[in-house]
């Protein structure tokens, strides 16, 4: 098949790419924002650009499209709400006209924040509001004008090429940065967060699952185990700094959405 993958250089876009271009002809729109060079892989083909302008940068029609090219940090989209509307707003409707136009399945990344705190999550910040209001409209778009779709949710993702430094890193990231420079660890109050930590390879192996056999919202993809900040902190056997209370910073974003299991 011939695939298009938007944010494909970033950390989980880029296993995605690795994955499928195995056996189909990738293309990947990414604005590398936060997605860098460094992770292309080689058999790929790289449109730079904005997902604005999806349909005047791609000029042919995908078998599918995988939508992770969007903003994607919680706490840090309180600052950076107007790339928060331009890519989780803009761009996403774009890529949605897109699929419609060319009447192609998307495959698009929701955030676990949708359903973290029992549902309060989705309003907590700019992004998991955007994030949110995004699989409402896409669920829309499909019994409006039927649009084919399957929504899925990554939970905690940890690996190769994860983010390890600035305000865009993985809590595994920092974690792991930190201990590896002597430095004591960083936890936000109170730690007793709850998170399910999964492998990006198995976040992969999920996403490529709902693309092949996935219809409609609510398929989550995580670890079905779940550990608090502090216990993961624990874990490195390092010094730990606790860090006052962060708006945003939500207590319940654990598995709590098991639909992507009926797919096996």
């Amino acid at each position: 098949m011939k695939i298009l993958i938007t944010g494909g250089a970033g950390f989980i876009g880029s296993h995605l790419c690795e994955e499928l271009a195995v056996a189909n002809q990738i293309v990947c729109l990414d604005d590398f924002s936060t997605g860098v060079k460094a992770n292309k892989i080689l058999s790929v083909e790289y449109v730079e650009g904005s997902t604005c302008h999806t349909s005047s940068l791609i000029k042919f029609s995908p078998d599918i499209v995988f939508h992770l090219g969007e903003y994607s940090r919680v706490e840090q989209s309180f600052e950076d709400i107007e790339s928060v509307w331009k890519s989780n707003v803009l761009g996403a409707f774009e890529v949605i006209k897109f699929c419609l136009a060319n009447n192609r399945k998307l495959i698009y990344t929701g955030s676990n924040t949708k359903y973290g705190d029992g549902g309060l999550g989705r309003d907590q910040t700019p992004c998991a509001w955007t994030k949110a209001s995004n699989t409402e409209l896409i669920a829309n778009f499909g019994r409006w004008y039927g649009l084919k779709y399957a929504v899925c949710y990554f939970y905690n993702a940890y690996g190769p090429r994860e983010i390890r430094r600035g305000k865009y890193a993985t809590l595994s990231g920092i974690f792991s940065e930190k201990y590896l420079s002597g430095e004591s660890l960083p936890v936000v109050d109170p730690g007793t967060q709850r998170r399910n930590f999964t492998h990006v390879k198995e976040i992969v192996a999920g996403v490529i699952l709902g693309g092949e056999k996935g219809g409609g919202d609510g398929y989550g993809i995580g670890n079905q185990a779940s550990y608090t900040v502090l216990e993961v902190a624990r874990m490195f056997n390092a010094e730990i700094k606790m860090l006052p209370a962060r708006a945003g910073n939500r207590l319940d974003a654990y598995l709590n959405n098991k639909k992507l299991l009926d797919l096996g």
